[in-house]
């Protein structure tokens, strides 16, 4: 009886024992999922493995920016910090061409054109164009707010030129920046108020090129006649690789425009698009 009680209790111990051996699996199984199911959510956002997490920029924009691309300084102002702590990340570390992929390094001078260009306008709050910072002295196309050297990356001085210009249309032959950096005024295509991320990019920046071309304000679009941009005069050539401008156009408008329809050009606003 004292042998058969013995071995009960054994066989009861070693099935506890099998119990609790596959919870606990199971329990780190869940874990697993979890942080698997986490990551990949984070691709899925756009925060991949290379370059910055782009959270705290993401975060600002969504609390300063409205859904037009009016921007609230005062509230950057209020933010410096975190707008700071951001621009830090970005200046730690330039896009390595070997590692990071196309989307990675192309969020991240969007971003950083972006986010930089911010910086300017809340260092010298309040003001009523860009284009009044700066250098004392200024000369266009060679001493003016966009090359102005007010920010590092990697140790390096910067300037908004060398992003645009040396950057982001010499090595990406990407149309669709120019709707996607903002220069801080009325004219430019609105500020997105969300970060661009690697994940979803290219539709980031075809909801970009249709806001910015159908919007009524800064294109006015007819069948027989457009009024443009002067964007889409100063960087034609980018538009024209594949075609004429009004192929371009005709790729994200929302009226089909004849390929002879009349051209021209509306005077550009440097007002500050503030709120």
């Amino acid at each position: 009886m004292k042998k058969e009680l013995m071995n009960q209790m054994k066989i009861t111990l070693l099935a506890g024992l099998a119990f609790f051996s596959l919870s606990c699996q199971n329990s780190n199984s869940e874990v697993k999922e979890t942080i698997t199911k986490d990551k990949a959510e984070m691709k899925v956002d756009g925060y991949a493995e290379n370059g910055p997490d782009h959270t705290a920029w993401n975060e600002l924009l969504k609390k300063h920016v409205d859904a037009s691309g009016m921007v609230d300084y005062e509230g950057f102002v209020k933010d410096k910090g975190k707008l700071e702590a951001y621009l830090k990340i970005l200046s730690s570390k330039r896009p390595d061409k070997k590692s990071w992929s196309r989307e990675e390094r192309l969020a991240y001078w969007i971003n950083a054109y972006n986010a930089f260009t911010v910086k300017l306008i809340v260092d010298n709050y309040p003001t009523k164009s860009i284009k009044d910072l700066g250098p004392a002295l200024k000369i266009p196309l060679v001493s003016d707010v966009w090359h102005y050297k007010f920010f590092k990356i990697e140790g390096e001085d910067f300037n908004l030129d060398e992003i645009e210009h040396g950057i982001l249309r010499k090595e990406f032959d990407e149309p669709r920046i120019h709707f996607a950096v903002n220069c801080a005024s009325i004219s430019c295509p609105p500020l997105l108020n969300e970060a661009f991320v690697p994940a979803k990019l290219d539709s980031q920046l075809d909801a970009q090129a249709k806001a910015f071309i159908n919007g009524d304000t800064r294109n006015k679009i007819t069948k027989s006649a457009v009024q443009l941009s002067s964007i889409f005069s100063w960087f034609k050539g980018d538009f024209t690789d594949n075609g004429s401008l009004i192929d371009f156009l005709n790729q994200y408008s929302n009226v089909k425009i004849d390929k002879n329809a009349k051209i021209s050009y509306l005077d550009y606003d440097w007002n500050l698009n503030k709120q």
